[in-house]
């Protein structure tokens, strides 16, 4: 089939290293730019992303961030949904005395309340650095000015994340998606939106989602590998986007989306 647009996740998927793509991915994305729209699709904060776009020269693009929570085309905004005031509330409640870091994300406001080796470790792959607060600071300050949370990601240990996992699912499952990261991030975004919801919105000029080629490599993935015309999850990715996925490429290390893309576009 022709495609028409090719939406990719960007960590453990497009990015060969944890920050950056490679000169393959340019030169293959270079190579089919003017023929599909290329739509960066990540939980990542808007300047996170733009100097990808910038690499892969595509900053004429939209881009979605926070898991669909906040897309944008350029300046213009597309979509903002916000987690609510109180449920930031609850999750602080929550992850304080299990000794939970929250990062708290609003368009490219970035706020924790302490360093740690984790959000270094966030810093050099984002190439973004958060303002230091006091979390209830954050939170009241956010009252103040009437504003929520595009993202929440929540940094903790393995015990203290499995043991807060099901605490979240039980009382904000409803409202907010939980999604395990790693064995040590929790990322929560809006019950409302999804990458995929995202991409949706984006869908112009008849185009449906049957004109998308879409890669991922996590549980946040899902649901656009399997709706996609075409849905391909790197080597690297969750056995559960491998089952639904209708091809696997080569790991994000091994350069799989750009060797999918010099094969089959």
């Amino acid at each position: 089939m022709d495609f028409k647009i090719l939406c990719s996740d960007l960590d453990g998927t497009l990015l060969t290293t944890k920050s950056d793509v490679s000169e393959l991915t340019i030169a293959q994305i270079a190579r089919i730019k003017n023929k599909m729209r290329i739509i960066l699709v990540s939980a990542r904060m808007p300047k996170a992303m733009r100097h990808l776009q910038d690499d892969l020269a595509i900053a004429y693009e939209p881009i979605i961030c926070y898991n669909g929570a906040y897309v944008l085309d350029g300046i213009a905004e597309i979509a903002s949904v916000e987690i609510r005031t109180q449920d930031l509330q609850d999750v602080y409640e929550l992850a304080n005395p299990l000794g939970i870091l929250l990062g708290l994300y609003h368009k490219d406001e970035w706020y924790v309340s302490k360093d740690s080796e984790r959000v270094q470790k966030e810093i050099l792959y984002t190439k973004c650095k958060p303002v230091f607060r006091d979390t209830t600071a954050t939170l009241a300050d956010w009252k103040n000015r009437k504003i929520g949370a595009h993202k929440i990601m929540l940094m903790g240990t393995k015990d203290s994340s499995d043991a807060i996992f099901p605490k979240l699912q039980k009382a904000l499952g409803t409202t907010l998606n939980l999604y395990r990261s790693n064995n040590t991030l929790i990322e929560i975004a809006p019950k409302s939106v999804s990458k995929l919801s995202a991409i949706q919105l984006l869908l112009k000029n008849n185009l449906t989602l049957k004109d998308v080629v879409a890669f991922g490599d996590n549980y946040n993935d899902i649901e656009m590998i399997r709706v996609a015309g075409c849905g391909v999850a790197v080597g690297n990715a969750r056995q559960e986007l491998k089952a639904i996925a209708d091809h696997i490429t080569l790991k994000n290390t091994e350069d799989g989306v750009a060797r999918y893309i010099a094969q089959h576009l």
